[in-house]
């Protein structure tokens, strides 16, 4: 199956209904269009169905009630499985379950070795998805004498090397100390500006904050929706639904109240910023 052109979404969910016993929907009625080179950060509480919304986008679940479609292929047909899951690569929480050879090159090459490359074009896809994540010159390490954040950037090349247009990370960065995050976050970033479209699910507020949208999602079904200024800002309604508010917009708040002029920020460099001008007026 060939990659459409038209103008539909890249990854659309149409009134999607999942449950995993036949009673409780996981994902009740979502309908949710995502663009071709966006980034895109899905939040939510503990059940509030962020990974069970993740693994229908490569297909790994299909609905139950409603359509996923990724390019336009139904999910549901067993003929669009090898395209859809070439085209949406997932990066899971825990690395270790996602590592499949002891060195780091026999790793990266596993899935598109499976695809009957030619060597040289394998070796190639290794050495550039090494690349893209800072590993360059890592080939011959042996992956379980890798750091954590190291052993996810290796999978996370190995999912690039299939050459996918995107990539889903299900709470990638949880395992990692926050040195990790920033690396894996600085790595989806530059993904992202080369058109890559990322779909992170995650409880990080930072990671949320860098994202073109935001949504999340309560109880299996979307409670907001929109950028991360739009939606980071809600702070009662994300203390309401038990998640973190963005330090930057805690303190915001906090600096509103006792009377000092600054607008309500999502990324504590731009509060910075606007505290300086002011000290700079007084």
């Amino acid at each position: 199956m060939t990659q459409t052109t038209t103008n539909a979404a890249l990854i659309n969910f149409e009134e999607v209904g999942f449950t995993y016993d036949g009673n409780t929907f996981v994902l009740d009625k979502v309908s949710l269009a995502l663009e071709q080179g966006s980034f895109v950060c899905i939040l939510g509480g503990n059940g509030s169905g962020k990974s069970t919304f993740a693994k229908h986008i490569n297909a790994l679940l299909v609905p139950d009630e409603g359509v996923v479609k990724v390019f336009d292929a139904d999910t549901r047909d067993e003929e669009n499985l090898y395209f859809i899951r070439s085209n949406a690569g997932m990066v899971f929480q825990n690395p270790d379950d996602q590592l499949v050879a002891s060195l780091i090159e026999n790793d990266v090459a596993f899935g598109p070795e499976n695809l009957g490359l030619p060597t040289a074009e394998l070796r190639e896809r290794v050495t550039s998805s090494l690349a893209e994540v800072g590993l360059q010159g890592f080939e011959k390490n042996e992956t379980h004498a890798l750091s954590g954040g190291q052993k996810q950037r290796v999978a996370i090349a190995g999912v690039l090397a299939m050459n996918p247009s995107i990539l889903v990370l299900d709470e990638a960065s949880a395992m990692l100390d926050p040195r990790g995050r920033k690396g894996l976050l600085r790595v989806c970033q530059e993904l992202n500006a080369r058109g890559m479209t990322i779909v992170m699910i995650t409880h990080f507020m930072e990671e949320a904050s860098i994202a073109d949208r935001v949504v999340v999602l309560e109880n299996g079904r979307i409670a907001l929706d929109g950028s991360p200024e739009e939606v980071l800002t809600q702070t009662e309604k994300l203390k309401d639904l038990n998640l973190e508010v963005p330090f930057a917009c805690e303190l915001s708040c906090e600096l509103q109240q006792l009377g000092i002029p600054v607008s309500t920020h999502v990324l504590e460099d731009n509060l910075k910023e606007e505290l300086c001008q002011l000290l700079l007026k007084a």
